[in-house]
């Protein structure tokens, strides 16, 4: 008799006429020639089958379990029955209720002769009825009902009978459970170890731990944490998975609180390794929290713990990236003390802390460093060397980074030559650095930007070359990049250097046109542009038209007064003073030098 059964729902267990054959087996055995899938049952002897003795239905459910299998079947025929029922009762202490099912024929029975269609009666036993009575089996009857609630609810938890006791044999299958992520058998054996009073291994437990945590279970996962802190199971491992997982859970505030009870705690503070603190250095580097890993690096300081290339590594890049350039060169400092080398990554970050401090000689040093070593700079740390070095007004050096970019196989990016643009300018080479515009313009004309034309804007603006500036400005325009009042500004510059106040005017009109309003920088440059051009009613309307400025009315004043324009200057001057505006000491002295000596007279006797 052979009772084959689809996706594995339950296991049959059948009872022959002869009680010595009364096993069931199940096997998956591809020899059997039964479709992948199936779970094929036999009565009666076989090889490569899982047998099991009718005497111990508890360890047959057992194995019913570790298949995943949720309900026991017993079928037998009708004139068996009463010895399924007994057997039942005293195994496992369950009430039986048999109802009929076709079978196969039965021999040697008087209800066969008076019932034709062979009925069979069949029994389904759940999981938990078998288990909790298993357990009340073994336990003696006198037992407290509270004793005997324990157990049941015990049960409940998920907790199993366990016939094999062997700590490391249990503890395999934890680790392989785990390894094939099935993290609820694993779970459950290791419960049921627990409850029992055996101990799994180390590895078993963290490896748990982890599929837990894979599979999205982090309330399972921090009871079993827990559970292994009261074992002394603990590791740095452990404490990195549970931090980890809770940080991304719920918060790094809450991985904060777990982590200050491990350190406050001088039991646990002794398992915290560095991987630990490497963790939540991680943890905040993610949220780019630079203060909290600040805080961990020293208390990893304080309780002597020596920090590894990858603590270092996540600390410098931490730094960089907040813009706390003074403590990732700190860190670098500490590990190049401590005897570590560090990686590419922790380089790159370095050099770019260096350069915005204006160290650009450490910098240089860690860039020989890294090509000492065979590690290639990216593009990112030559184009930082090379603003650095033009910040220092080093044009050769930064020329030279330059064309080490090149050989490295990197190409020029729009920060590369603007850093180049704002290096010729530093060093007052303004020829040179228009000249290098022309050659970008010309060879990637599709990378200019905003930025690099007010850098050439500027070049023009010192040499007062006006109809470059304009012809720049025009291109701005005609590209539509966005054109701002400081790109205007440098233009009425380049005009008020070159003395043409009426070409000065025109790019002014020309910017409110473009609803684009002056600042003080643009009304002080065509003040002194229109007072050198003796465009003296401009210059008024400037000053009736614009906010009351100080710095303004000094400009004019003092214009007029080196011009010759000494009455225009005193009523400028009257005005000023009657708008409540406080003149400098140059317009003081000027003011005192042009007045007549009576009126000098007349104000010191009032």
């Amino acid at each position: 008799m052979v009772h084959v059964i689809k996706n594995l729902p339950t296991l049959v267990f059948s009872l022959n006429g002869n009680e010595k054959n009364n096993r069931f087996f199940c096997s998956r055995n591809d020899k059997l020639k039964y479709p992948r899938g199936k779970l094929a049952l036999y009565t009666g002897e076989g090889k490569g089958c899982l047998c099991f003795n009718s005497s111990n239905l508890v360890t047959g459910f057992e194995q019913c379990t570790l298949f995943g299998i949720a309900q026991l079947k017993l079928s037998t025929v009708l004139f068996r029955f009463k010895k399924v029922n007994n057997l039942c009762s005293i195994a496992l202490n369950v009430p039986c209720e048999l109802e009929p099912m076709c079978d196969g024929e039965s021999e040697g029975s008087d209800i066969e002769k008076e019932n034709s269609t062979k009925d069979v009666y069949k029994l389904e036993l759940s999981g938990k009825d078998c288990l909790m009575n298993s357990y009340a089996e073994n336990f003696d009857t006198s037992q407290p009902s509270s004793f005997l609630e324990e157990t049941k609810s015990s049960v409940e938890n998920g907790i199993l009978y366990l016939e094999e006791m062997d700590e490391e044999v249990l503890s395999k299958r934890i680790l392989k459970l785990s390894r094939v992520n099935k993290p609820k058998s694993a779970l459950a054996i290791y419960k049921s170890m627990i409850f029992s009073g055996l101990k799994p291994d180390l590895h078993a437990c963290n490896s748990l731990l982890s599929s837990l945590l894979r599979n999205g279970m982090l309330d399972n996962a921090l009871k079993v944490f827990n559970s292994m802190k009261a074992s002394e199971l603990t590791t740095g491992h452990t404490y990195s998975l549970i931090l980890k997982a809770v940080a991304d859970a719920q918060g790094y505030d809450t991985a904060i609180n777990i982590f200050g009870e491990l350190i406050s705690s001088r039991n646990l503070r002794e398992h915290i390794d560095i991987v630990v603190y490497n963790t939540m250095i991680s943890i905040f580097a993610k949220a780019n929290n630079w203060y909290q890993a600040q805080k961990i690096w020293k208390i990893m300081q304080d309780n002597g713990q020596v920090g590894t290339t990858v603590t270092y590594r996540l600390l410098i890049c931490t730094f960089v990236r907040c813009g706390q350039n003074e403590l990732a060169i700190d860190a670098y400092s500490e590990m190049i003390h401590n005897g570590l080398s560090p990686e590419s990554d922790t380089m790159h970050a370095i050099i770019g802390a260096y350069s915005r401090e204006g160290k650009y000689d450490s910098a240089l040093n860690v860039l020989q460093c890294m090509l000492d070593s065979e590690l290639n700079p990216n593009a990112k740390a030559c184009n930082a060397m090379i603003n650095s070095l033009g910040k220092a007004g080093k044009v050769k050096l930064a020329f030279e980074v330059y064309d080490l970019m090149k050989s490295l196989g990197h190409a020029p990016d729009v920060y590369t030559w603007n850093s180049l643009l704002n290096a010729l300018n530093r060093a007052n080479r303004y020829c040179d650095a228009i000249q290098l515009f022309e050659r970008i313009r010309n060879i990637q004309s599709f990378i200019l930007n905003m930025h690099i034309y007010n850098t050439v804007l500027t070049s023009c603006h010192r040499l007062g070359l006006w109809d470059k500036a304009i012809q720049v400005l025009w291109e701005m325009e005609a590209s539509e990049l966005p054109v701002s009042t400081a790109s205007y500004n440098q233009v009425i510059g380049a005009c008020e250097v070159a003395r043409r106040p009426k070409v000065a005017l025109q790019v002014y009109y020309r910017m409110v046109r473009q609803k684009h309003s002056p600042d003080i920088f643009t009304l002080l440059s065509l003040m002194r542009v229109c007072i050198w051009g003796s465009l003296w009613n401009e210059a008024m309307e400037i000053l009736k038209f614009s906010e009351p400025d100080g710095s303004l009315y000094n400009a004019a004043i003092q214009g007029m007064c080196l011009t010759g324009k000494l009455d225009l200057a005193k009523n400028l001057y009257t005005e000023m003073r009657e708008r409540g505006l406080q003149p400098d000491g140059k317009t003081r002295a000027m003011m005192l030098q042009n007045l007549p000596k009576d009126s000098r007279r007349n104000r010191k006797r009032r």
